[in-house]
């Protein structure tokens, strides 16, 4: 892979994220502000993303593999997106503006897959080249959060528009980068092989079965944190909280070096419990962190994202595809992306909806209560993991 080309698919990776963070991070800040949301709205909000991802599969698979060159097709998603972004701030309806979501959402989901299989089909050796390149996509993120923290936006509909406008600037550059015709033209492909349906056959293995149904059931926690952690750090008076929370992405850069070196030391089950365990750990120090003297929890728990994401879900794509190997490794991935950002996150979001709304006295949330909740949780299936989970091989 030449200069040229590592160039444009750094810039394509960095946009691709960038439009994500803008808006995704502070959306509950934006619709408890403008909107007067309740919990249960918020969290339909972020529902949206996650149907888009138990979606996206069967657009990717059954259609834009087919028919489309990558490439074109991801173009006219973000161009489309990008006027989805712009309509999303002419509403104070509630129903309008989480459909308006929930569309955006369907279009741009698609786009991660379709960015990634532009990036490998232009290289000779993704294993070494793949993670630098993706790193761009958290240095978009974590600049998006600067940006909004910069202009003291985060509350207003100024996150749609920067981020409708990195979407239009992704879409027309979008038909520059190189061809990447669609892989499975002249082919068939039903649906259960778009969702990874040949994957279940891993779940004869006892502590597969048992780590994927904690998968799942970690999204419950995992779900607080993206939908009403920006919110609950602006109502305990943090200033510039989504500058802040880019520590987090930060740390997920970080730790995710650390990978490599734990898994072969420490065992597959062991970086597991302690990605769980940091849940835990996180939604302690938000329940009893404030403003004052127990700032540095606030800024712990959120310094823990690094721990919490890479060591439980890096980890666990990487199990995953040493369990199934190479013939369906493609498929596994597929299957546990559906069960977790998809199928878990609708579930989590749903729940943790709930719990905002159950925990309000006279109109003020009772955060400590809040964040209780998915620390039971995170013990609950910490404790059955520790347990039942039996696999202690390295990867």
């Amino acid at each position: 892979m030449n200069t040229s080309k590592g160039f444009q698919l750094s810039f394509m990776m960095f946009l691709e994220y960038f439009i994500w963070g803008a808006w995704y991070v502070s959306m509950n800040s934006y619709m408890a502000t403008n909107l007067q949301s309740s919990g249960q709205q918020i969290s339909y909000a972020y529902m949206a993303l996650a149907v888009a991802t138990m979606i996206s599969p069967f657009f990717v698979g059954m259609i834009a593999d087919r028919y489309f060159s990558a490439q074109k097709i991801m173009g006219v998603l973000h161009l489309l997106g990008a006027g989805c972004l712009l309509l999303a701030t002419t509403t104070t309806s509630n129903t309008v503006f989480i459909g308006i979501v929930l569309f955006y959402s369907l279009l741009y989901m698609p786009t991660i897959a379709l960015s990634n299989s532009v990036a490998f089909t232009q290289m000779q050796d993704p294993t070494k080249q793949f993670p630098l390149i993706r790193m761009f996509g958290t240095v978009g993120w974590i600049l998006s959060g600067i940006l909004i923290s910069y202009l003291g936006v985060e509350k207003t509909h100024f996150i749609f528009i920067i981020a409708a406008g990195a979407s239009t600037l992704l879409g027309l550059f979008s038909f520059t980068l190189p061809d990447t015709p669609p892989p499975a033209k002249n082919t068939s492909m039903t649906a259960s092989q778009a969702l990874g349906a040949e994957a279940v056959v891993l779940f004869k293995d006892r502590s597969y079965a048992v780590f994927f149904i904690a998968a799942v059931l970690i999204c419950i926690p995992l779900s607080f944190y993206y939908g009403f952690a920006n919110l609950f750090l602006n109502e305990a008076g943090m200033e510039n909280a989504a500058g802040k929370m880019i520590y987090g992405q930060i740390s997920e850069a970080v730790f995710i070096l650390a990978i490599p070196l734990l898994l072969n030391r420490i065992g597959v089950k062991k970086m597991l419990i302690l990605g769980m365990a940091a849940w835990i750990i996180r939604y302690i120090f938000f329940a009893n962190g404030d403003n004052d003297s127990n700032l540095w929890m606030l800024y712990a728990g959120i310094i823990l994202h690094g721990i919490c994401y890479d060591f439980f879900f890096v980890t666990g794509y990487l199990y995953t595809e040493k369990k199934a190997g190479e013939k369906i490794k493609s498929a596994a991935q597929g299957l546990f992306t559906f069960a977790t950002y998809g199928l878990g996150m609708v579930i989590g979001t749903l729940f943790s909806g709930m719990v905002a709304d159950h925990y309000v006295t006279n109109g003020q949330r009772d955060w400590s209560h809040i964040w209780m909740v998915p620390v039971y949780i995170a013990a609950a299936v910490l404790i059955y993991f520790i347990i039942a989970f039996r696999d202690k091989k390295t990867i």
